[in-house]
């Protein structure tokens, strides 16, 4: 069974392993698959889930709902968020403003089948809204008790700090950030998980196995299977197929005897790797099929020895992406977008 711990310095406690539907349900899966793996991931004792207003276009969340429909609300911690256009695209329809913010939540709850949310989330930062207004409506969202408490992704240690601060002076907790980690991509280490320890926020990780790179299913030398995320990714797009280079899958082949030596397999090597990490509260994971929650949820409560964390950092070497500054460097510039 996974295990538990509070989220930044809040009393609410998570699984740290957290279901997540980014790229599954209501598009790679059935609505029947997407309900056996909710169900898998009860059954391992996962109770906090993590969905968005903009996966597959607001149906994800749908599906989510619709999985977890008859389960004890008390029981669950539910997270969403808002930022990334929906519905048809218009120029109110993305953002974090008070009409944008105000109109997703009311969206999410609905299509989510309950009263609140545990966690909402600013799904990214957002530059064309003065930040007085997006910390306010969140506020009200809370005062409303349609969330109870508030998170954000992929924001950067000033932009954390700024965030922690409004929330303070408005009276609601700002407890969370939620960034690409893995063992390959460690931009937040150098200032955002420091600050966040600073500042009472935990991380809770997308991808960390990389999108499945650490999964060890990429082979140097071979192509890459055709079932694969990386066959969907188009020519000249970044993420994945920049971590298909020869040298760096043969590095992650060198990893398979570290988790053999602890009884995991790759992925859940990957896994339990993110979550022994400083001030990561859990680290979000997806499937396909039933089986693979079961075999993740063995990465949960994994303690992994210094030495073979210091192994795993002789091995990655230059091959990790450390540069603090790609958090930035990735971030929308919503106000270019409608000008």
């Amino acid at each position: 069974m996974v295990t538990s711990t509070f989220l930044g310095t809040s009393g609410l406690r998570i699984t740290n392993l957290i279901f997540g539907n980014w790229l599954t349900h209501a598009n790679q899966i059935t609505d029947d698959l997407a309900t056996a793996s909710v169900h898998a991931a009860l059954d391992a004792g996962i109770t906090t889930f993590d969905t968005a207003d903009v996966y597959a276009n607001t149906k994800a969340e749908s599906v989510l709902g619709r999985a977890l429909a008859g389960q004890r609300r008390e029981s669950l911690e539910l997270f969403t968020k808002v930022f990334w256009p929906t519905g048809p695209g218009g120029p109110n329809d993305s953002g974090l403003s008070r009409k944008h913010i105000m109109e997703s939540i009311a969206g999410s709850l609905k299509r989510l089948g309950t009263d609140y949310v545990d966690l909402y989330q600013a799904h990214r930062w957002d530059d064309a809204t003065p930040i007085e207004e997006t910390m306010i409506a969140f506020a009200d969202v809370v005062r409303q008790g349609k969330a109870l408490y508030i998170g954000v992704s992929e924001w950067t240690a000033d932009q954390i700090r700024l965030g922690v601060r409004y929330a303070k002076e408005l009276g609601f907790s700002m407890i969370s950030n939620q960034p690409q980690y893995s063992a390959l991509w460690r931009v937040i280490e150098a200032q955002v998980i420091p600050t966040s320890i600073a500042e009472g926020v935990s991380q809770i990780v997308w991808s960390p196995m990389a999108q499945g790179v650490l999964s060890g299913k990429y082979l140097p030398g071979h192509p890459v299977p055709a079932d694969s995320r990386a066959a969907q990714v188009k020519p000249g797009e970044s993420g994945i197929r920049d971590f298909l280079t020869d040298d760096l899958l043969t590095r992650v082949q060198r990893l398979r005897p570290l988790a053999g030596d602890l009884g995991l397999t790759l992925p859940q090597f990957a896994i339990a790797w993110v979550l022994q990490n400083p001030g990561v509260a859990g680290a979000i994971v997806g499937a396909s099929r039933p089986e693979q929650v079961s075999q993740n949820a063995k990465a949960s409560g994994v303690a992994i020895p210094p030495d073979v964390m210091a192994a795993v950092d002789d091995i990655l070497g230059d091959v990790v992406v450390r540069d603090p500054s790609q958090t930035a460097a990735r971030a929308p510039h919503r106000a270019t977008w409608h000008s």
